[in-house]
């Protein structure tokens, strides 16, 4: 009795260290999505470059994610995670003397290893908890996604108080003070390893299996979506609404703060009614909602038997709030839908299977910000990202019907009678 009350001490000790941990990571992860506004200005960027210069952390946050993932599995969660956010530190605080476009992207790259950090502390918080609870331990750790939404908190305040350049080195030393907090209340257990005799390639197996790839498609959206979306939001309110930047990071929160916090609730969701009825509502609602999002300011003339009228036809700030905010909370729920599939799948190859899934979530939100500007250079619109976000979500429930609600009877005879509790 004492070993296991000492245990679930340990299990929450770490679960708690860790999303704090992820939370700080994620803030820094996020950190262009409002310095890179005042960046953007000074070095005169078009909308392709400033999404280049978003996307870039993500991208070594995102190919790090699998190595990480099966690091994890062989050294331990607590090890790893303390060594990335450690090397870390130098390159965020450098941050503040970049001057070129060059010294953005180049120190980019290194600030965006701390977006690794999901892929160490999923397995690693999973393994402390019985399976049954796995889902509500992945989906608190993830829950760290509200850095993304701190960010826009402290980010602002700073940046209008002493100018950007102190953003990064107040970070920095957030991220210093977080490595030593997590060194000193996280715990390890040798049982938690991948036993030794385990190949890396043994551990790569799982990824010939069809249905990871369409983990990773979803993960794309709910994951990959959100960062994308995330950096994104602050310079649409600006543009679209012309809205001052503290305003615009608040109002863009209102996103970005749902979508992380309310991601626990989604574990706790998919432990209880399972994977596959969450995503395939969160798959849903996204579609309706990306669907009114896409909709443009449009004047249109209709001649009418009294001469021309002319209407205009677009969602107001408070409609294009209230709708992102309906977003983050559905991406909150898919986030931890998705790796509730995985810890149900593959329970003895959590680290790999989730590094694999987060590198295809991590690229979403690396390539969709360039996309994001590269449509607007194009077309001048705006919603256009959301058009783009759309027609991902339809590939993804199309995908999701013929390969698991097809392959279900919901009439006749075998047909599994309808009940919450399944």
């Amino acid at each position: 009795m004492a070993s296991e009350l000492s245990n679930d001490k340990k299990a929450w000790s770490v679960l708690i260290v860790s999303t704090l941990a992820f939370t700080v990571c994620f803030m820094v992860w996020m950190m262009f999505g409002v310095i890179g506004i005042p960046i953007k200005k000074a070095l005169d960027l078009n909308s392709t470059q400033f999404g280049l210069l978003m996307a870039t952390p993500v991208l070594t946050g995102s190919l790090v994610r699998v190595p990480l993932g099966i690091w994890t599995d062989r050294f331990g969660g607590r090890i790893v995670m303390a060594i990335l956010m450690a090397i870390t530190v130098p390159a965020i605080w450098l941050m503040s003397y970049a001057t070129a476009y060059w010294h953005f992207l180049t120190i980019g790259l290194f600030v965006g290893l701390a977006g690794g950090s999901f892929s160490v502390g999923t397995p690693y918080v999973a393994r402390w908890f019985p399976k049954h609870r796995q889902g509500m331990a992945m989906g608190v750790y993830g829950a760290g996604n509200s850095g993304a939404a701190v960010n826009k908190f402290v980010a602002p305040v700073l940046l209008v108080a002493f100018g950007w350049t102190m953003v990064p080195q107040v970070y920095a030393a957030i991220m210093l003070g977080t490595v030593v907090l997590f060194w000193l209340f996280s715990h390890s257990d040798p049982s938690h390893l991948v036993p030794s005799n385990v190949s890396f390639m043994d551990q790569l197996k799982a990824l010939k299996d069809p249905k990871v790839l369409k983990y990773c498609q979803y993960y794309s959206i709910v994951f990959g979506g959100y960062v994308a979306l995330s950096l994104w939001m602050v310079q649409y309110y600006v543009g679209e609404f012309g809205l001052d930047i503290r305003v615009a990071a608040l109002l863009a929160a209102c996103f970005s703060l749902p979508g992380g916090v309310l991601r626990a609730v989604g574990g706790v969701m998919s432990d209880k009614f399972g994977a596959h009825k969450v995503t395939w509502w969160v798959l849903w609602v996204s579609w309706i909602c990306l669907f009114l999002l896409s909709y443009p300011q449009t004047d249109f003339t209709v001649v009418t038997v009294n001469g021309p009228k002319t209407f205009h036809i677009g969602l107001n700030v408070y409609l294009f709030t209230a709708l992102m905010f309906i977003l983050g909370i559905a991406w909150a729920f898919g986030k931890a839908s998705v790796f509730k599939y995985i810890s149900d799948d593959y329970p003895k190859n959590i680290g790999a299977i989730s590094g694999i899934v987060g590198l295809a979530g991590g690229l979403g939100g690396f390539v969709l910000p360039i996309l994001f500007g590269a449509l607007m250079d194009i077309t001048g619109i705006r919603s256009s990202a959301f058009m783009l976000m759309y027609g991902v979500v339809w590939v993804s429930l199309i995908w999701m019907y013929w390969t698991e609600v097809r392959q279900t009877e919901v009439m006749g005879a075998n047909a599994k009678p309808f009940s919450l509790q399944n």
